[in-house]
């Protein structure tokens, strides 16, 4: 089973986009693919078909969805929101990144 910490205001940021954008029905899909200067990035979007071969869970109102390839890769992961002046967005800590570029969106694992 993979772990995934969505934080409270990552979760409550997630639900803002999905009722700006129509999506009250679309869980959030977390992956991973190949890219960045790392060699592997994240991925987030919304999705309303589960393909049955992936791993779903709740966070309050919020279904997340990770599939089997990428489930290892993302297992402990937190995903956070932050609004300041120096950083505004998502902010992913993996702890099964071996090393992540200065820009937090690829890792090696």
């Amino acid at each position: 089973m993979v772990q995934i910490d969505v934080t409270p205001a990552a979760r409550d940021q997630v639900l803002k986009i999905m009722e700006r954008q129509q999506k009250p029905d679309s869980a959030l899909r977390l992956y991973v693919q190949g890219g960045g200067c790392s060699g592997l990035t994240y991925g987030m979007t919304f999705d309303k078909q589960e393909s049955g071969d992936e791993v779903a869970f709740r966070e309050g109102a919020l279904t997340i969805v990770v599939d089997r390839a990428s489930a290892p890769l993302l297992d402990g992961l937190k995903v956070d929101f932050l609004l300041g002046l120096e950083q505004s967005g998502f902010k992913i800590s993996n702890p099964n990144a071996k090393e992540t570029c200065s820009c937090g969106k690829s890792f090696s694992a």
